[in-house]
């Protein structure tokens, strides 16, 4: 250890937290480049044994919105989400996942995105690296506020944890099963203001880079919808593996304008555009 520049002690370094995952593949694997070109099927693990059932009736659909029909009625059954189905008494409407998707849609600082967020970190042992504002090193003000917004109850009265386990798994089915938007690799844009704070590797500037991306983060399928979310565009191949929803996955509209999809973070090397040049 340099002396003058010694490291972190590793509690202090979030992303020396998880060495271990819900989905078989090492952390420091997950997030890195080399798996994004790897074209290696993950599962969560359990979540497609505890209901059998649902991929039984998926099994039998033939289109996208046959299936998309049968996961969100299930959905609905399953975790009481159906209008009605709660009791007029309940001082509290079930946590649904739908409700915490478009509540990314409208703002992905907020605390039903921080949910998301701790999600992908229970899961995938990839910690965020901002929430309202750089996270950096733990502890601090940035970091407490995102752990209480994380663990938020008015949130986690539903199993909602579960609730995007089947979400991912419906969705890395679907895109299986009818090679849309895959089957393996999808090719999005992203708006960015602080590119700078993200690099890992190489310079934005000669289009080529690796970026550090936050845990989960908000693509488009288009380079000029992008350009409207920062003066950088960043545009990178995305394996259909880190795919948590597309376009088209539900019937329903939940997140705040078509084209967006929601993908799990890490590094990537992606294009660098901006607005002069």
């Amino acid at each position: 250890m340099d002396e003058l520049n010694p490291s972190p002690p590793v509690s202090e370094d979030p992303e020396h937290w998880y060495c271990t995952n819900m989905v078989g593949v090492p952390v420091g694997l997950i997030g890195s480049t080399a798996f994004n070109r790897c074209l290696r099927r993950i599962t969560i693990h359990g979540t497609r044994e505890t209901h059998p059932g649902l991929f039984r009736l998926l099994a039998a659909c033939e289109y996208p919105a046959t299936a998309s029909e049968v996961f969100e009625h299930y959905m609905e059954l399953e975790f009481g989400l159906a209008p009605g189905a709660h009791e007029p008494t309940q001082a509290r409407y079930p946590t649904s996942y739908l409700d915490l998707l478009r509540g990314w849609g409208v703002e992905s600082d907020c605390p039903k995105a921080a949910v998301l967020k701790g999600w992908v970190e229970s899961r995938f042992g990839l910690v965020p690296t901002f929430h309202k504002q750089r996270l950096g090193l733990f502890p601090s003000s940035a970091w407490a506020t995102y752990l209480q917004e994380k663990t938020d109850v008015r949130f986690h009265n539903n199993c909602i944890f579960q609730q995007f386990d089947l979400l991912y798994e419906y969705c890395q089915w679907s895109i299986r099963r009818f090679k849309t938007p895959g089957p393996r690799f999808v090719r999005l844009w992203r708006g960015t203001n602080d590119v700078e704070q993200q690099l890992v590797e190489g310079d934005a500037r000669q289009r080529l880079c690796t970026v550090r991306l936050n845990n989960l983060v908000s693509f488009s399928d288009s380079k000029e919808r992008a350009e409207e979310f920062g003066d950088w565009v960043l545009e990178t191949e995305v394996p259909t593996v880190k795919l948590l929803f597309f376009p088209g996955l539900l019937q329903r509209q939940v997140l705040g304008y078509e084209g967006e999809f929601l993908v799990i973070g890490g590094n990537y090397k992606v294009r660098a555009y901006h607005g002069w040049f």
